[in-house]
């Protein structure tokens, strides 16, 4: 046995009692699975009967599984005869590990840490199911801050497997170690997480939402292009569609609290067009109104050509995007010449020059370069899933060159997504700053590289981590992009990372 199984009475015994403090959704899903890993569990809430309630709740979606056969009847009597409601904290004595799944507010749930720290035994463990606040101040007043650690799982608890194992300031690190080794034995995967202002998951998914929302304030495209824009890029929701499914409440708050414990900085900046919808009362789904008016319908598809592209066509430079422009149009049969020496990265088509984005609009490079037949195409990080793809032209290119690149990209299997001519455009902008979030995110200490790429990936289903984005983009051009936006904007919100700058100058290095 480690010093952690051998000193926390939850690891020496497999059965060992477990409390859980808060019976809503949440809490209701953390006693299903400590009883499901063979437990016994006292739920408790200060609702009356609202921990039979959510018993009773839990009994159906079990019942749901048996009759899938996902779950045989004699387990889920075994799981359901585990859980019992209790009363009063006083039941939750004899418990080895007890987690608070209370309201997100910080004094009521100081208040009952400190009385859990009171009245059980120096062998167990205090968790925290917060998503947002500080560990070391929920430890504040307890007289054994050390055994207190964040468990922050997510919704809907059975079926996520991420579980964030939050360090606060005093957390023993075998208290750490024995909640992410029990974690596993829960059959969840465990990250470690630095008590720091949205642990990892709440901080790096907040660039997903503020890029879209600062494109829709600078009407750069409707919600509905934006949102196909990213899941071209293998998202599984758009920006968009997904903040309305949270609740435009619920996200506004996170983002406001994140800003405010980040003391004002402008990477976290709340949006004026969220707080429009919220003041206006479209919250989302939850309402029936957000961006959209109930749920979105999915987009059309572009309709698959048998006309021959009459187009000469080249890639143009070299990296890794342009590698993958060139994989893809040979898989579509479009014929094309290779020109690695020029100074730009992209395609084109005829005498049009179709530039990747590197945070420059259209206009911008269209002049400097003297050249009016220019566009800027977004990132295809995923040219395969992709059925549309955002794009922004020069204000003098023609209407036949234009025409042009649109049966280009109809040849390719996208749809053309016009957006206003702003910088970054969609997808490259987003997952720039994703990568540089993460970045800095493992820069201060908040989890390590591997920690970062589980916890996006399973605690929000991207189809990547940051650092495997970085791993297929390469340094350079995200640096490069994230440059073009910080002198665009002359805002520190698009700072690049240390970490990020440093990988940059290894990259040119070698």
């Amino acid at each position: 046995m480690s010093d952690s199984e051998v000193k926390w009475r939850v690891m020496r015994e497999p059965g060992a009692l477990v409390g859980v403090v808060g019976a809503g959704v949440m809490g209701a899903g953390i006693a299903q699975v400590a009883a499901q890993a063979g437990h016994a569990v006292r739920l408790l809430d200060v609702r009356e009967g609202a921990a039979a309630a959510a018993i009773a709740q839990t009994a159906k979606g079990l019942d749901g599984l048996v009759a899938k056969g996902r779950m045989e009847q004699a387990e889920r009597d075994a799981v359901l005869a585990r859980i019992q409601p209790a009363s009063a904290t006083a039941e939750l004595a004899e418990a080895a590990l007890v987690i608070e799944v209370i309201v997100e507010k910080l004094e009521p749930k100081q208040a009952l840490l400190r009385e859990l720290d009171a009245l059980l035994a120096p062998d167990a463990i205090i968790a925290s199911n917060t998503s947002s606040i500080s560990v070391t101040a929920l430890a504040n007043g307890m007289k054994t801050p050390s055994r207190l650690v964040g468990m922050h799982f997510f919704n809907p608890v059975p079926l996520m497997k991420l579980v964030e194992v939050v360090w606060g300031g005093e957390t023993e690190t075998s208290v750490a170690q024995a909640i992410f080794d029990l974690s596993k034995r829960w059959g969840k995967t465990p990250v470690h997480a630095k008590s720091t202002p949205g642990f990892i998951v709440n901080r790096i998914a907040r660039p997903y939402y503020a890029e879209t929302l600062a494109l829709l304030q600078e009407q750069a495209g409707e919600p509905a292009l934006l949102d196909r824009a990213l899941r071209g890029a293998g998202f599984r929701m758009g920006p968009c569609e997904l903040m309305d499914l949270i609740g435009h409440d619920t996200n506004y708050l996170v983002t406001q609290s994140v800003y405010d414990a980040n003391y004002g900085d402008k990477r976290y900046v709340p949006s004026l067009v969220q707080k429009a919808l919220v003041d206006g009362g479209r919250l989302g789904r939850k309402s029936g109104r957000g961006f959209y008016t109930g749920v979105p319908a999915a987009a059309e598809k572009p309709a698959a050509s048998d006309a021959t592209l009459d187009l000469d066509v080249s890639v143009v430079g070299r990296g890794a995007l342009v590698e993958g422009l060139a994989r893809w149009l040979e898989h579509k049969g479009v014929p094309f010449v290779r020109d690695a020496g020029s100074d730009w990265n992209g395609l084109r088509a005829g005498a049009t020059e179709i530039h990747l984005s590197r945070g420059l609009t259209a206009a911008q490079l269209a002049f400097e370069r003297g050249h009016a037949k220019l566009a800027v195409m977004d990132w295809p990080i995923a040219p395969d899933r992709a059925d549309g793809l955002a794009l922004a032209f020069a204000p003098r290119l023609p209407d036949a060159a234009r025409a042009q690149v649109e049966s280009l990209w109809q040849a390719l299997g996208w749809a053309p997504l016009p957006l206003r001519d702003v910088p970054g455009l969609a997808v490259a902008r987003t997952v720039a700053m994703l990568v540089n979030e993460g970045a800095d995110a493992v820069w201060q200490g908040v989890c390590d590289e591997q920690g970062a790429d589980l916890a996006m990936k399973l605690g929000v289903n991207y189809p990547a981590g940051p650092f495997e984005w970085l791993t297929q983009l390469g340094a350079g051009p995200v640096v490069e992009l994230l440059d073009g936006l910080f002198h665009a904007y002359r805002s520190e919100r698009y700072r690049v990372s240390p970490l990020l700058r440093q990988r940059s100058y290894l990259a040119t290095e070698a």
